[in-house]
C-alpha cells in the first residue's frame, strides 16, 4: 500500500489527444497530487479471515448439478438447494436438443451422480430463507430451520419460459402452446396434425424485455425438424423478425429449410394476428418484402417465447448483496474480466441466472464458476483487503447513522468492551469493501478510511490548487 498512482494515460493522453498543451498541465497536476499523498502514505495490515471449506450451490438444474459434481470432485463438501423435490429444472422440459442428443438420458446420469456422490448433501423440496457473512464465512439458513456455513456461493437458479398469457390467444385456445409445451407434447406424441405454424419472439424485443432470448430459434428449428422427420408432408410456418440460430447452429435453419420448412418474416410494427374461426385457428401475417398478407389456419400454433429469470433470483439479490439487470438476470462484476463473478466477494453466477443460453453454455459457464471458487475454497485462510473503514472510539458515540450507509452491512453497533453502557460502532473487515460511504456520513469524524485519510485529501487538493494560486500571482 506504499504505491501512489498518477494515471495520465487514462486521464490525459487519451482523453486529451487534441490538447496536448492541456493535457501536459493537467499531467503535472496529477504528479503533483500523486506527491503530496504519497509523503503520507503507511503501511497498512492485511488482516486473516479463516475459511469454511464448504461451497453452497443453489439451484438442481444442470448448471447446478455440473458445479456441484465438479466441486465434490475436487473432495469439498457441496450443499445443493434445489426448491423443486426433482431436480434437472429446464432441462427436463428440453425433450429434445438439436444436436440429437437425448436431455433426458443425460439428466438421469447426472442425477445419479448426484444423488450417489459422498460430498454432496441434497436439499430438495428447499428454499433458502436468509444469507449473512462474507467470504470464506457464509451462514444461510433455510426455510426448514436448517443452518448450513459454507465458504463459496454460487448461484445457479436458473431461469423459466415466459407464459405470454393473453398473446395470440394463448390460455384461451388448447392448440396454442409455447415451445416447450409443444415438445413435450411431440415427445408423448400428442402432436397429430397436418399444419403448424411457429412464431417467434414472443415476450422478447419488446418493450421491457428489448434483449434476445438467444435459444428460441435454434428451438425452434430442433421442433420444426422434428416436425418434418415425423410428417415430411406436414406444412410448417415460421414466421419471424430475425432468425437468429447463434454460431454454428446456423446449419439447423439451413437444415430445416431443406425439409421444407416456409419462412415468413414480418415487420416489427406489423406482428402476426391470430383469431378464433368457428373453433379454428386463423393466422394472418404480412410478409415483410412483398406486402402480401397471408392467411393461414394451423392444427397448431407454437409460440417461441422468451426466457425469464426465476423469481427466486430477487429475494437473494439483496441477501448477498449482488446487482441484476432491469431484466432480473444476476449482473457479473465485468463482462470480460470477471465474467461469473460478483463485486461481493466469494459469490459466482452460472447458467439462466445470468441470462439466455444454451444447455452447454450453461455447463462451460458452471465449470467456470467452480475454478473461481476453488479460488477460495483450496484456501484455509484468505487475506482481507487493508484498504477498510476503521473506528476511533474515542470520538464514536455510537449514534448508528453510519450503518445505514453501508451496502455490504460491514457496520454494526456494539458495547464498548471498556465500557459496557457506552455504544460504538465495529467494523467488520471481511465484508467491507473500503467504498467510504460510512467516512462521510459520520457527524463525529470518529470514522477513517484507510489509505484515505483526510490529511492526505487535503494534501492532494492543496497540491492540485498549488499551481494556480502562483499564477494568481503572477498575473
Amino acid at each position: 500500500y506504499l504505491f501512489e498512482m498518477a494515471n495520465i494515460r487514462d486521464q490525459c493522453s487519451w482523453i486529451h489527444m487534441h490538447e496536448p498543451k492541456a493535457a501536459t498541465r493537467k499531467a503535472k497536476d496529477l504528479v503533483r497530487m500523486a506527491i503530496a499523498k504519497s509523503r503520507l502514505l503507511e503501511p497498512l495490515e492485511n488482516l486473516t479471515i479463516k475459511v469454511n471449506q464448504q461451497a453452497l450451490v443453489i439451484g438442481g438444474g444442470v448448471t447446478g448439478m455440473v458445479a456441484a459434481l465438479e466441486l465434490a470432485k475436487q473432495g469439498v463438501k457441496v450443499h445443493l438447494v434445489e426448491k423443486e423435490k426433482e431436480l434437472g429444472g429446464n432441462l427436463r422440459k428440453l425433450h429434445y436438443l438439436p444436436s440429437g442428443d437425448d436431455p433426458m438420458e443425460y439428466l438421469k446420469k447426472l442425477e445419479a451422480d448426484v444423488r450417489g456422490n459422498k460430498n454432496i448433501t441434497l436439499h430438495a423440496g428447499a428454499k433458502v430463507k436468509n444469507i449473512e457473512g462474507y467470504v470464506g464465512n457464509f451462514k444461510t439458513l433455510l426455510a426448514d430451520g436448517k443452518e448450513i456455513e459454507h465458504g463459496a456461493v454460487i448461484l445457479a437458479t436458473g431461469g423459466q419460459e415466459y407464459k405470454p398469457e393473453g398473446e395470440y390467444l394463448y390460455g384461451k385456445d388448447k392448440n396454442v402452446k409455447t415451445l416447450l409445451e409443444f415438445k413435450e407434447m411431440l415427445k408423448k406424441g400428442e402432436a397429430k396434425g397436418k399444419s403448424y405454424v411457429f412464431i417467434q419472439c414472443v415476450g422478447s424485443r419488446e418493450g421491457d424485455h428489448p434483449n434476445c432470448s438467444r435459444v428460441c430459434c435454434t428451438g425452434t428449428m430442433t421442433a420444426a425438424i422434428k416436425v418434418k422427420e415425423r410428417d415430411p408432408e406436414a406444412e410448417v410456418y415460421v414466421l419471424f423478425r430475425d432468425i437468429r440460430t447463434y454460431g454454428f447452429r446456423e446449419r439447423y435453419y439451413k437444415d430445416a429449410a431443406q425439409k421444407g420448412v416456409k419462412f415468413v418474416r414480418f415487420d416489427d410494427d406489423k406482428k402476426p394476428v391470430v383469431e378464433d374461426k368457428g373453433g379454428k385457428l386463423e393466422v394472418k401475417v404480412t410478409e415483410e418484402d412483398t406486402g402480401k398478407t397471408l392467411v393461414l389456419r394451423p392444427d397448431y400454433l407454437v409460440l417461441a417465447s422468451g426466457t425469464r429469470p426465476q423469481k427466486e433470483a430477487e429475494e437473494l439479490a439483496p441477501m448477498l448483496k449482488v446487482p441484476m439487470t432491469k431484466e432480473g438476470f444476476f449482473l457479473e462484476a465485468h463482462m470480460k474480466l470477471r465474467p461469473v463473478d460478483f463485486a461481493t466477494e466469494g459469490v459466482y453466477l452460472a447458467g439462466l441466472s445470468h441470462g439466455p443460453k444454451f444447455v452447454d453454455e450453461s455447463i462451460s459457464q458452471s465449470l467456470a464458476a467452480v475454478a473461481r471458487a476453488m479460488t477460495v475454497l483450496s484456501k484455509t485462510t484468505l487475506e482481507a483487503e487493508g484498504i477498510v473503514a476503521c473506528v476511533d472510539e474515542s470520538l464514536c458515540d455510537g449514534c448508528g447513522i453510519c450503518v445505514p450507509t453501508c451496502e455490504y452491512k460491514a457496520l454494526e453497533i456494539v458495547a464498548n468492551k471498556d465500557d459496557a453502557k457506552k455504544k460504538i460502532v465495529d467494523v467488520n473487515v471481511g465484508l467491507c469493501k473500503g467504498c467510504g460511504a460510512c467516512v462521510g456520513a459520520c457527524p463525529a469524524g470518529a470514522l477513517t478510511q484507510k489509505g484515505f485519510r483526510d490529511e492526505q485529501i487535503l494534501a492532494m487538493i492543496d497540491a492540485a490548487l498549488e499551481q494556480s494560486k502562483k499564477q494568481e500571482v503572477k498575473g
